[in-house]
């Protein structure tokens, strides 16, 4: 189904928890953030059904996102139930990696076929500073386990992302990049983004990309194919917006419709803030 500027939007990015087990800086403000109430959030249920009613209006691709996905429970029935879908024919993941080890033949079982590791950092102290306190072994045993699981079957199934910041870890962008071309993994750069509480952040830490999704320095609004439901249950046509659509107790396919067509033509990021009320980890990116 086209939008109001004729892009053909495929793809829903679904936030499943608003948790996570880090605490990224550029994710969440120093003084943490409120989480939902398990009764708040989307039932496995409920997912399912939205997808369904996702894929009648010609979504094909579903990401799984978080907070941190593999915090949320039942998130490998989750994935089955997403796979099992008619009309889904691509079905992601995006993780910190952290608990991957402990997921990721099952989530290969359950249809997951690709999945993007989150990794800003090879040397310990400097992911610890990032992720306040995470341990980069916890990845790097994810991403073996990642490995094993998806490339044998599915040919760049494994791919690293990194969040390039200002005198945080520029020193690890060669290293982060040998270790992916070393791996066979594709490697992607993101730019860091001013958006809720950890705006500062950004703006104090900002590196331009010249690759990657790069949405300050090179926006590709004109090209973005995606929704995105949060774990909530709101539809946000732009990641950037304010505007959101709720769809508990609706009609779930007119209310995709009704987000569909309200996408902005793009962002104004390069002038100002972002407008959406939330922070990242209550987005999903």
């Amino acid at each position: 189904m086209k939008d109001s500027f004729g892009r053909n939007i495929t793809y829903l990015r679904l936030s499943v928890t608003d948790k996570c087990n880090l605490r990224c800086r550029y994710c969440m403000p120093p003084e943490g953030v409120t989480t939902l109430r398990h009764q708040d959030i989307l039932s496995v249920e409920e997912i399912s059904d939205i997808v369904r009613a996702a894929a009648e209006i010609g979504i094909t691709k579903v990401r799984v996102t978080g907070g941190e996905p593999l915090v949320r429970k039942g998130i490998v029935e989750i994935c089955r139930r997403i796979a099992a879908v008619p009309g889904i024919t691509e079905l992601c993941l995006t993780t910190n990696g952290t608990l991957l080890d402990k997921f990721a033949a099952e989530l290969s079982s359950a249809g997951v076929q690709r999945i993007n590791i989150s990794l800003d950092a090879l040397d310990p102290a400097i992911y610890a500073r990032i992720t306040c306190g995470g341990d980069v072994t916890d990845v790097l045993r994810g991403i073996a386990a990642a490995e094993a699981a998806f490339n044998a079957t599915q040919l760049n199934a494994v791919k690293l992302n990194c969040v390039p910041q200002r005198g945080i870890n520029e020193g690890e962008i060669p290293k982060l990049r040998a270790f992916a071309d070393r791996n066979g993994f594709a490697f992607r750069l993101i730019e860091l983004m001013p958006i809720g509480k950890t705006a500062d952040y950004a703006r104090a830490h900002y590196l331009p990309v010249e690759e990657g999704i790069a949405v300050l320095s090179h926006p590709f609004c004109t090209a973005c194919n995606r929704l995105r439901v949060t774990c909530d249950g709101k539809v946000k046509p732009c990641l950037h917006s304010s505007q959101e659509f709720p769809l508990r107790g609706k009609d779930y396919k007119e209310v995709l419709r009704e987000a569909l067509l309200a996408k902005p033509k793009g962002h104004n990021l390069s002038a100002a803030d972002s407008l959406s009320a939330r922070n990242m980890n209550a987005i999903g990116g």
